[in-house]
């Protein structure tokens, strides 16, 4: 019995992670690039009560006796399916069709990846226009230098192409490519891509060096849409189901604790 309560204890803290997950899920609906996280279980070791033996004749008694001790979290993996395209008025919104990312460079100067193309024109140190995200973190071409506005260029006339290639309108009309692209990577694993909070991911050992796909041999090339942001990719209807499922599943290994103690309170009552 005190097994049965520690086991259930443990099933309630992994459905406690498992609620975590899903109200974070649900409380970023709305955040653009969003990608939703499921909590996966594992159980954990088994106690040998009774071994597989053989009785005195030499018959076989292959069946043993093992009784599990609980569960815990395994992982938490992120969904990188893709989210539904928004129009957006700002002509520095960009979505990605694909499996790419957009590269930024944190205030900590850390490379990190998102799929959150809600950008703006910013000032960097030396008064020079860039493009850069919410957080102010610039948004960078395949030599990582940022994106940088011409001098005399009007924000309203800077033209994205669907490789990421920046151009800027003339008075005439015209358009003048600046030379620069809006970089993309890709991953071999993005599951593995450690999550660093808003919306951003860095690379590790599992997800892989970030492969251009300016330079990548073998890879599809993803396509940027102007005027486009990406929105989350939670399904709200299947995130209040789990939510259900991981309350009941609590419920549950609450109600197994309440019957333990049930139990060890009857075993302590007995009289001879």
């Amino acid at each position: 019995m005190m097994r049965a309560l520690w086991t259930g204890a443990s099933g309630m803290k992994a459905q406690q992670t498992n609620v975590d997950t899903i109200a974070n899920n649900i409380s970023n609906v709305n955040t653009v690039g969003y990608k939703s996280q499921s909590t996966q279980f594992k159980s954990l070791l088994y106690q040998t009560i009774r071994t597989a033996t053989t009785t005195a004749n030499g018959a076989a008694k292959p069946t043993s006796a093992q009784v599990g001790l609980g569960t815990r979290v395994a992982s938490t993996n992120s969904d990188f399916k893709q989210g539904a395209m928004q129009a957006n008025n700002s002509p520095t919104a960009l979505c990605i069709s694909g499996d790419g990312f957009f590269a930024v460079r944190g205030a900590d100067n850390e490379l990190y990846y998102t799929r959150s193309g809600d950008f703006l024109w910013a000032l960097d140190d030396n008064g020079n226009r860039v493009l850069a995200d919410a957080e102010g973190n610039m948004v960078l071409d395949y030599d990582n230098n940022p994106i940088y506005l011409p001098d005399g260029a009007s924000g309203d006339t800077v033209s994205f192409g669907t490789d990421g290639a920046v151009a800027y309108r003339q008075a005439d009309g015209t358009y003048v490519q600046t030379g620069q692209r809006v970089a993309l990577y890709q991953f071999n694993n993005k599951r593995g891509l450690v999550k660093t909070g808003q919306t951003r991911f860095q690379p590790s050992e599992a997800s892989g060096a970030p492969i251009s796909e300016r330079d990548g041999a073998g890879i599809t090339p993803s396509v940027i849409s102007q005027g486009y942001l990406e929105a989350s990719n939670v399904d709200v209807a299947d995130e209040m189901v789990n939510l259900i499922v991981a309350q009941r599943a609590y419920e549950l290994n609450s109600r197994a604790i309440t019957t333990s103690d049930t139990m060890l309170e009857q075993a302590n009552n007995l009289r001879r």
